[in-house]
């Protein structure tokens, strides 16, 4: 198994974590906790396969998948956004509990997107045949590069870094960014500075479904060749994500890497000779469980270690 190969693989897992991360990082940062992580994916990667499922063999698209993806990819963010508003409504109106209502998205968005795929497609799955890889051979001359980033390399790749770029710069340099903190450490100093809190709240939820149901998108059409429902637990890991880059862009991206490179890891231990021996030499042994379940037990293992030193936002979870 080359370098080559891990990379490509850990950059199929890094980018929907990051993505989705910085969907937490949007709402936690303005005062609400976003647990429905999973569930906003999980709207996210139904509408947008089902868009895939239904243009994929249209003559137009055949010859421009990119395109294809594009749409797709904005069908997938306006669903996550419109979901999430039940999200705001629930922790801003209601003045619900954040983690219930968070909890109860997720569970509605799982069996909503079942009943809808069995009721429009009639199955529990989505396939999907497109193939989104860029194909390119432009920088061919540097062999590895090329393969990582143009040809086996998908768009969505470029995607997350300019979601990357934009998060940090607009928490670091816009007003927006300023206020919208504030609304999640101060919210009481920040209505009385004249920033409506309710709004910027809302402003931070609706972000984050975009960006999760984007994440979930990526993830499926990344990972996999059909939807069937789930999205494997990586809302859940992208809070964790979320947790051990201290709710800062930055921070957040090296902390993907580190989860992405051991998701993937848990998929291609295989390829591996020692590893492969080992489990041929011990067929009684359930190793390959061990190694499917590396990602969640390292996050355990870091947030256990991390957990007395994270600093979340003051307001975060508090209704207002």
């Amino acid at each position: 198994m080359t370098l080559e190969f891990i990379i490509i693989q850990s950059l199929i897992f890094i980018i929907p974590l990051l993505i989705v991360a910085l969907a937490g990082m949007f709402s936690e940062r303005s005062g609400i906790v976003n647990i429905a992580l999973e569930g906003l994916m999980v709207i996210g990667a139904f509408s947008g396969t089902l868009f895939i499922h239904f243009m994929q063999k249209n003559p137009f698209f055949l010859d421009n998948p990119q395109l294809l993806l594009i749409l797709a990819i904005l069908i997938a963010a306006l669903s996550g956004g419109i979901f999430s508003l039940l999200l705001a409504f629930l922790s801003i109106n209601m003045k619900a509990d954040q983690t219930i209502g968070g909890t109860a998205i997720n569970l509605l968005a799982a069996a909503l997107v079942l009943y809808l795929m069995k009721w429009i497609i009639n199955d529990t799955r989505i396939p999907f045949q497109a193939n989104f890889q860029l194909r390119s051979n432009f920088l061919h001359q540097l062999g590895p590069i090329n393969e990582i980033f143009f040809n086996k390399a998908y768009l969505t790749t470029y995607l997350g870094i300019i979601i990357l770029v934009v998060s940090w710069f607009l928490f670091k340099y816009t007003k927006f960014g300023l206020r919208l903190s504030s609304c999640g450490e101060h919210p009481q100093a920040a209505q009385a500075a004249g920033i409506n809190v309710i709004k910027y709240r809302y402003v931070g939820v609706i972000i984050s479904g975009v960006l999760a149901g984007v994440g979930g998108l990526i993830y499926v059409i990344t990972s996999s060749v059909s939807f069937n429902g789930s999205v494997a637990g990586t809302g859940f890991l992208a809070l964790a994500v979320l947790i051990f880059g201290q709710w800062r862009p930055l921070k957040v991206f090296l902390a993907s890497v580190i989860f992405g490179f051991f998701k993937a890891l848990s998929v291609i231990y295989f390829g591996f000779d020692f590893i492969a021996n080992w489990i041929e030499s011990m067929p009684n042994v359930p190793i390959a469980m061990f190694f499917r379940m590396i990602p969640y037990i390292v996050t355990m293992v870091v947030l256990a270690i991390t957990s007395k030193k994270s600093r979340a936002p003051k307001a975060a979870g508090i209704p207002f």
